[in-house]
């Protein structure tokens, strides 16, 4: 897997390319990074051209000024996403992976860049903006991770991201999550909370999404519970739903055995396109 970076405006974009074939785009959650893609990473490599780009202060990639304290709109990171595509030279539609904040950033990818769009996948993700509780909730968070650093953002966020089973007999998995967690910026911390308690609910835009659709949910989801992702692919025209046993919210990395054959399937079944014009990774 090739590491590249580009500039956009005064950012630094880190973005990670591998294999040939298809484009495949990896949008990561929060607060994380690209690394919680890994095993779709290995999976796909050998029939897709996989991109998995590190969001504005996640990873390697850098914030601009003022992000931390007034937020990344979910629009400014898909903005970001479609600079990485064209620093591939991907030019064709291309298949887009959101997870949980990823999927918040396809909705406005979507939005702004429909043409680029092949097919959707959405893991673990929402529909519905924040509630007042939510939005308060997130702002406290951003207010005081300057000050705590990301440490009590895992020790508080790891029950919600992994199933009970995972947390008392998945240490490799518990330790890699926590890890990531522990090395986020604050500053990118706090500025995708204050994003995402501003983003925009997008139920009313899905009965016009003709894309094909795949919608991933872990079956002990405590933050998207398969009822909610049922709900956004009931109203999707063209979705189908695939819940993951033995996983919650990180569904990628607690069975990620059952997450690649979704997505290898799911991929498969896609009507065949023209290659791609982009130089592949190697």
């Amino acid at each position: 897997m090739t590491r590249r970076a580009l500039t956009q405006g005064d950012v630094e974009l880190s973005y990670y390319e591998t294999g040939r074939g298809a484009p495949v785009v990896l949008v990561h959650g929060y607060p994380l990074d690209h690394t919680m893609w890994r095993p779709q990473i290995a999976a796909l490599r050998d029939t897709c051209r996989v991109i998995a780009p590190d969001l504005r202060g996640f990873g390697r990639s850098t914030l601009a000024e003022g992000d931390a304290e007034n937020g990344v709109e979910m629009a400014r990171y898909a903005a970001d996403v479609g600079a990485v595509l064209d620093a591939t030279g991907v030019r064709e539609p291309a298949i887009l992976c959101g997870f949980s904040l990823g999927g918040y950033v396809l909705w406005q990818f979507v939005r702004l860049f429909p043409e680029r769009v092949r097919a959707i996948v959405l893991c673990d993700t929402k529909a519905v903006a924040d509630g007042d509780e939510a939005r308060a909730a997130r702002l406290k968070v951003a207010a005081e991770v300057i000050r705590t650093g990301a440490g009590p953002i895992a020790e508080s966020m790891l029950p919600k991201l992994l199933a009970p089973a995972t947390l008392a007999n998945r240490l490799d998995v518990v330790e890699a999550v926590d890890a990531v967690i522990r090395r986020t910026s604050p500053a990118a911390i706090a500025a995708a909370q204050r994003g995402m308690a501003q983003r925009p609910d997008v139920r009313g835009d899905l009965p016009g999404l003709n894309f094909p659709v795949l919608v991933i949910v872990g079956a002990e989801d405590a933050i998207s519970p398969p009822a909610e992702m049922r709900e956004i692919a009931q109203v999707l025209p063209n979705a189908k739903i695939v819940e993951i046993p033995d996983a919650g919210h990180m569904t990628t990395l607690e069975n990620p055995a059952a997450v690649n054959e979704a997505l290898r399937k799911f991929i498969a079944g896609l009507s065949p396109r023209q290659a791609n014009s982009g130089e592949p990774a190697r």
